[in-house]
């Protein structure tokens, strides 16, 4: 049976391609969740492209992913550095989870240097671009097939 896992989008994140083109590059929201679903198909692994702009759907979605994913990618965007209700869900979350920018965030406003959610990852990507979802794919699956928790 394949991997299941998840990719979470947090606010703005559907503005790809449309807002801050030098931080954030030219692909469309669609075009990124196209390519992550092609690297899936690939590895053999099934996934769910999510996006939202409401902290509260995130935290369920994660709640939610408790019972269906073997693993989350998470994009929280803004609230990287503002909820501590995405951390807790993620901490309650025991299998593997990236945390992806898309920026550098240290290289960017001060208030971006912290991530509320860094210390309860297994792992994190920033500052590679859109391409950064595409490690994170290969990662993931590195880290369910090795049982890396």
């Amino acid at each position: 049976m394949p991997h299941r896992i998840i990719i979470i989008n947090g606010p703005n994140i559907n503005l790809l391609g449309e807002r801050e083109k030098s931080q954030y590059g030219e692909l469309t929201f669609d075009e990124l969740k196209e390519k992550c679903l092609q690297t899936a198909t690939n590895q053999k692994i099934e996934i769910e492209f999510y996006q939202s702009n409401i902290e509260g759907e995130i935290v369920t979605k994660i709640q939610d992913s408790i019972k269906n994913y073997d693993g989350i990618i998470i994009n929280a965007a803004g609230f990287t550095h503002s909820s501590v209700s995405i951390r807790d869900a993620l901490e309650i979350f025991k299998k593997p989870k990236i945390e992806l920018h898309i920026s550098n965030i240290y290289k960017r406003e001060e208030f971006r240097h912290k991530s509320l959610i860094s210390d309860v990852v297994t792992g994190i990507i920033c500052g590679l671009g859109v391409n950064g979802y595409i490690l994170a794919i290969n990662a993931m699956q590195e880290l369910l097939k090795n049982g890396n928790r």
